[in-house]
């Protein structure tokens, strides 16, 4: 709170407002370093089927991410039996 339009009473309602500018080019830099850095290591090493994308820096008053829902795919069984009932109409 040191810069003058930064007050309590706005970091109250939005949380976004407890980071400046600076923080948020700083948290965008960092990111784009990671991924960078990551992006030389795909390839130009031998494995590299380990390596998971970086995570980006959590900014204030950002929803935490949602894990992504595992898929399901269908059987055969469940194939021949949704096609036969398709067949049937």
């Amino acid at each position: 709170m040191t810069k003058p339009g930064r007050s309590a009473l706005l970091m109250a309602m939005d949380e976004r407002a407890s980071w400046s500018e600076t923080d948020y080019l700083l948290a965008r830099m960092s990111d784009a370093l990671e991924l960078s850095n990551f992006l030389f290591i795909k390839a130009h090493a031998e494995d590299t089927d380990g390596l998971d994308l970086p995570t980006p820096v959590t900014r204030p008053g950002q929803p935490e991410p949602q894990p992504e829902p595992q898929q399901h795919f269908a059987s055969g069984q469940e194939v021949v039996d949704f096609f036969g009932r398709m067949n049937s109409l």
